[in-house]
């Protein structure tokens, strides 16, 4: 499902425009985003939960030289399952 099945997805289950169903889309995830950035945990209680971790550098390779090079710390999002949305998912 991309962006635009999403959307109408939202606005037919809600009986809402689409127009309207994007901008509470683009809100949420306006939202998320910007608590992510700012380094807070985001949880929906049942669905899951979104956070941000430091990963740490690391010796990577490139594959067509076969060059050592070390990889940069970072800080990616993680999303973890809420065990409602596992249930869901694996069908209990």
């Amino acid at each position: 499902m991309n962006r635009n099945e999403f959307i109408s997805k939202i606005a037919q289950q809600e009986g809402i425009e689409k127009k309207q169903a994007e901008k509470v889309t683009a809100a949420v995830l306006n939202a998320l985003t910007d608590a992510l950035v700012s380094g807070e945990k985001v949880q929906f209680v049942g669905f899951g939960s979104f956070e941000v971790r430091d990963r740490a550098e690391k010796k990577v390779r490139n594959p067509q030289t076969g060059e050592a090079l070390i990889a940069p710390a970072t800080k990616i999002p993680v999303f973890k399952a809420g065990k409602a949305l596992k249930d869901s998912v694996a069908g209990k």
